[in-house]
């Protein structure tokens, strides 16, 4: 297969333009000043690799013996008995995600001894960025994580993805539920294999404060900027925000515009078509509220300069500076991982309130934020010639469906307050705040697709730089949209 890179792809990449998005589930982030705990080390910048083989129990048998007790009496490829080695990317840099994601490797060396995984964790923040200046200078690892979206679907058109709906359709894998299978495919084509779990986004906030002020859980949006403006009175920061990264911002707007206007805006805006525009009702009003609240103070000081890979946004719960914070459910696993008792103590989770003027209008107000599949991998298994290289590709599919999805793994994410993307494990759920998560995610009617991995690559980055400028009052919701416009059409003419 030829390696054409999309050249707006390439030229982000080699300019330093191109930063990550959403942190999904992969990262744990959990250097965050931690509540009544020991601060947790420093991190560092610069990507982890995990020394494969020296960590896996030696075996005498060959791969096919010792592999005999984890996949007997399953359909699946036969493996190689010769030494191979797996090339991984992921973000899982600390925590329980990154025990968890070793602990699944080593248990794969473990019942193929001849094949070694060298498993590289990558800071999220710079993730994509690394992953495409890797795929540019022909490094790209064999078998990597990505959010799904408009990134997979250019990864798979510059030749970066195999395709692997035969094999899909040939050998067991676990039973995802259809959202993970629709998110994980493009053009009728399966490209990857879920394993991060679901994600909803929702508001954590802190009981504690909320009983001290005595606030209700908002059920609509006039009764969130009450609530904000009593716990503006009462000295608190409504909203932990870290926007350093941009995309953190954008969930405030995505699902302002979700409950101003359900699909529909957002829909017609991405085709430009039959009058779409990111100019419309929806996204104005958006735009109009988020800046309404940056001046009233429902965020922290120096929004834009806050990092949510360094934990600054959970800092400022813990400190309780600030009562609430929108984010991806991940976050119950860090704040956990941060301090259990604490967040047993203070955390609860309510979903983003209604807009009770647009329900009255009859816009829908169950389109929720989020992803099916946390992360998703794809392979990236070619010869020399272009060929698939068959080999490798069997061996990181069996690694994918069947060590980073089995009882094990799964049992260790519900554990972890992640619920896995596998039909029924909905109905595992302990943790009090993640039965609520799942309960939203299940009860909507459209699950919609973080903007920044479900728009093009070249129209996120526009968008991220929107959401800067937009908490920072740079711009006005009228110049937002018309970037995207311009954004978007061009995106479309390539």
């Amino acid at each position: 297969m030829k390696k054409k890179f999309v050249s707006i792809i390439l030229a982000a990449a080699l300019t330093g333009t191109l930063l990550a998005g959403c942190g999904g589930s992969g990262t744990d982030n959990s250097a965050a000043s931690q509540p009544a705990a020991e601060e947790a080390p420093a991190e560092s910048d610069a990507a982890e690799e995990t020394p494969a083989a020296e960590d896996a129990p030696a075996e005498e048998a060959s791969g096919e013996e010792a592999a005999a007790s984890s996949t007997e009496g399953k359909n699946l490829p036969e493996l190689t008995t010769e030494p191979l080695t797996i090339n991984l990317w992921d973000i899982a840099t600390e925590g329980s995600s990154k025990d968890i994601q070793e602990a699944a490797v080593q248990r794969f060396m473990a019942d193929y001894p001849n094949i070694t995984v060298n498993q590289v964790h990558q800071q999220n923040d710079n993730y994509k960025q690394q992953l495409i200046v890797a795929m540019s200078s022909g490094q790209a690892p064999d078998m990597y994580i990505h959010w799904g979206g408009g990134p997979m679907n250019e990864y798979y058109n510059s030749g970066f993805v195999n395709d692997i709906t035969d094999m899909y359709n040939t050998y067991d894998h676990p039973d995802f539920i259809d959202a993970a299978v629709a998110q994980s495919s493009y053009d009728g084509k399966i490209l990857a294999i879920p394993f991060g779990g679901l994600s909803g986004c929702d508001i954590f906030y802190n009981k504690t404060i909320f009983a001290e002020v005595g606030i209700e859980v908002p059920k609509t949006i006039d009764e969130l900027e009450a609530a904000c403006d009593k716990l503006v009175e009462a000295g608190y920061v409504p909203f932990s925000l870290a926007n350093g990264s941009k995309w953190t911002g954008s969930m405030y707007f995505m699902y302002l515009v979700a409950r101003h206007s359900g699909n529909d805006e957002f829909d017609a805006a991405y085709t430009q078509e039959n009058g779409g525009t990111f100019t419309s009702d929806a996204f104005i009003w958006a735009g109009e509220k988020i800046q309404d609240w940056v001046k009233k103070g429902y965020f922290p000081e120096g929004v834009n300069s806050l990092s949510t890979d360094d934990g600054q946004d959970r800092a400022l719960l813990y400190d309780n500076t600030c009562a609430m914070m929108l984010h991806g459910s991940w976050q119950t696993r860090s704040i956990q991982d941060d301090n259990a008792d604490w967040y047993k103590e203070n955390i609860g989770v309510f979903r983003f309130p209604e807009d009770s003027e647009a329900a009255a209008k009859g816009v829908p107000q169950n389109v929720e934020i989020g992803t099916a599949i946390g992360n998703g991998f794809s392979f990236n298994c070619w010869n020399e010639d272009g060929s698939v290289d068959q080999t490798k590709l069997d061996a990181c599919y069996v690694l994918a469906t069947q060590y980073y999805n089995d009882d094990t793994y799964n049992q260790e994410q519900l554990a972890s307050t992640t619920i896995p993307s596998i039909k029924g494990f909905d109905q595992q759920i302990e943790d009090e705040n993640m039965k609520v998560v799942a309960k939203v995610f299940f009860d909507a009617s459209n699950v919609q697709l973080w903007y920044d991995q479900y728009l093009p690559a070249s129209v996120t980055e526009v968008h991220k730089d929107c959401m800067t400028e937009l908490f920072g009052l740079q711009k006005t919701p009228e110049e937002i949209g018309q970037a995207h416009d311009a954004a978007m059409q061009a995106a479309l003419a390539e």
